[in-house]
């Protein structure tokens, strides 16, 4: 009982210093340095070999600019306990006073210390960089390393000619560090990539011939000239990934490649990048790559995946038979299993979505749940029978799957995609009230993607119903836009002009545009694509969907039409007028790619 007492005293102690400690912190960081110091005086005399305690007493002495009691303190405390940063605290006092010559003396007596004992230097060079004397803390670390060889402070000496405004100095430092110390990369790639992202959101329009991102590519390519380590291969890859600049990144993988072929998987690792990021022509090239260099089954079947998902989306009407039989030679080589399950999935959605044939894609799924397979497999083809049912306007058949998909994973994401196709459902069905009110609840989603399709619809139906309560406009647009799902995109189009030709339902006059102009681009019209574009942009500056609008025409411009003049001032008004868009982070990736910022 005695030992469960004091347990408790200490635990009551402790807790209350760290309240007060807390409060005196919080006086400091306001202002009130008085009450500050009484809190910190009382711990100082507590612990008087406690530096931390006695440095606060300064700092709140030097804000009140009494010099005096700081120095007699730190004078005290020096003859005392003889800890070498206390001259940095010294030095520092006179500094503040304008006594130059003292502050010079007592910081030179600070380095004459490490010179004596190197591992003074991290207290040391921690109590200049504290006091932001960012020139003596470096000239602390060189010191330290002359006297001791064995001694690294490359990555300190970094960061600290960064902050110094010393970009190459600091890239050179830490690109130095990690060749050296290589279990340390990811430390330093992520301080780079801090550095590459802060230069992006602080200075999107900033010259690139001055970029940081421009300066680290000079330094890999110039190391990689330099020593035909595969290291700076690595790095330089890594480097281009985080520009989303695959193409570039695929030569250096190649490059290592040729010289270690265990490193196959990172050219792998690239195509899903590639694919993902819809980057079509790398992934290709990438895949291709892949196809003529392994006999992997596994990788064989995945790269032949991605080959079709690509050709599916841009592939005329007489290519389908063509497609069709290239599915069914991979399913038949590889059969049908768990195995080969976004096979079965892919030639599902192409004979619903493609080839129009919904009996025959549903016939694949039910023979594909006959398997066995785990529960996050059986949902993925739960989910396909319900796009397709829903497709062939089975509405409540598609709803029941979509439930049991929530059901069995609800708070899982593929949980949450089924709770937004449900919804949509209903919305395609024109029960407006049963999906607003699931929009209403997935619009709060952690999911972006989710929480914005979810909003929108959200938005729609509540602008719609309070300016129509009859909700014309609004039926109109959710057959239009189911049309749009069925793929079914002259219809769909015939839809949406007829509510901008005879409904005046001004809510849904600007997405009904927007709607239009999406289409005209999936049809390759991209003239009449921009037309409908700017009309949104023209006369509906406050609107909602302004941003889209932008950043479609942006990559319009940019990737179809070939005129980065013109994307250039679109990608720079989503970046600077809509930094909530979802668009934005691409936005600013193809703005600074047009801009050349990976330009050495």
């Amino acid at each position: 009982m005695k030992k469960i007492i004091a347990i408790i005293a200490f635990l009551i102690s402790f807790a209350a210093f760290a309240q007060n400690e807390q409060l005196a912190q919080n006086y400091f960081e306001k202002g009130e340095f008085e009450k500050a110091l009484v809190i910190y005086q009382d711990f100082e005399k507590k612990q008087p070999n406690n530096t931390f305690f006695t440095q606060k007493v300064v700092a709140c002495y030097q804000q009140l600019q009494q010099y005096a009691n700081a120095g007699k303190l730190l004078a005290e405390k020096l003859e005392r306990t003889r800890q070498p940063l206390l001259y940095v605290e010294i030095g520092y006092n006179y500094q503040l006073q304008k006594d130059m010559a003292n502050a010079e003396k007592n910081y030179k007596l600070a380095l004459t210390s490490v010179t004596e004992n190197p591992s003074n230097v991290y207290s040391i060079a921690t109590t200049f960089e504290q006091k932001t004397l960012l020139d003596q803390a470096i000239k602390a670390y060189d010191i330290a390393v002359k006297a001791n060889q064995s001694l690294n402070f490359d990555y300190q000496v970094a960061l600290l000619q960064g902050q110094l405004g010393n970009v190459d100095l600091m890239i050179d430092k830490l690109l130095s560090y990690s060749y050296n110390n290589p279990q340390n990369l990811v430390v330093v790639q992520n301080q780079l990539s801090r550095f590459m992202n802060e230069e992006s959101e602080e200075n999107p329009a900033g010259s690139p011939e001055k970029s940081f991102n421009a300066s680290l590519r000079k330094a890999l390519l110039l190391n990689v000239q330099k020593t035909q380590d595969i290291f700076w291969n690595q790095f330089l890859s890594w480097f281009f990934v985080q520009q989303h600049d695959y193409g570039k990144a695929f030569i250096q993988e190649k490059a290592i490649f040729k010289r270690d072929p265990d490193m196959f998987f990172n050219i792998v690792s690239l195509a899903k990048l590639a694919v993902e990021e819809n980057e079509d022509a790398t992934a290709r090239e990438i895949l291709d790559f892949i196809l003529n260099n392994t006999q992997d089954p596994e990788l064989l079947m995945q790269s032949n995946y991605y080959m079709l998902s690509m050709d599916i989306k841009t592939a005329p009407e007489k290519d389908y038979p063509a497609i069709k039989q290239r599915i069914d030679t991979l399913l038949a080589q590889y059969g049908v299993s768990p195995y080969s399950l976004e096979l079965q999935l892919l030639k599902a959605d192409f004979d619903a979505f493609y080839r129009k044939d919904t009996k025959a894609g549903i016939e694949t799924l039910n023979n594909t749940l006959k398997l066995q397979l785990n529960k996050y497999q059986e949902a993925q083809v739960k989910m396909k029978l319900s796009d397709i049912l829903l497709l062939d306007e089975k509405f409540n058949q598609a709803i029941i799957y979509y439930a049991q998909i929530e059901e069995d994973l609800k708070n899982d994401a593929v949980g949450h995609e089924a709770s937004l196709k449900m919804a949509k459902s209903s919305y395609f069905k024109g029960d407006f009230e049963w999906a607003q009110k699931q929009f209403k609840v997935l619009k709060s989603n952690s999911s972006q993607l989710i929480a914005n399709d979810a909003l929108e619809l959200y938005l729609l139906i509540i602008d719609n119903t309070v300016e129509d309560s009859t909700q014309t406009a609004l039926k109109k647009f959710a057959k239009a836009d189911f049309k749009l799902y069925q793929n079914k995109k002259a219809e769909a189009l015939a839809g949406f002009k007829d509510i901008l030709a005879n409904d005046k339902t001004q809510s849904i006059q600007d997405v009904t545009l927007l709607r239009i102009g999406k289409i005209y681009e999936g049809m390759g019209q991209y003239p009449q694509a921009l037309e409908y574009y700017q009309k949104v942009i023209d006369n509906y500056k406050e609107g909602i969907y302004v941003d889209e609008a932008l950043f479609f025409s942006a990559e319009i411009y940019n990737k179809k039409l070939s005129d980065p003049e013109k994307a250039k001032p679109l990608y720079e008004k989503v970046l600077f007028g809509h930094e909530d868009s979802i668009y934005f982070i691409e936005a600013r990736k193809q703005y600074r790619l047009l801009r050349g910022d990976t330009n050495s």
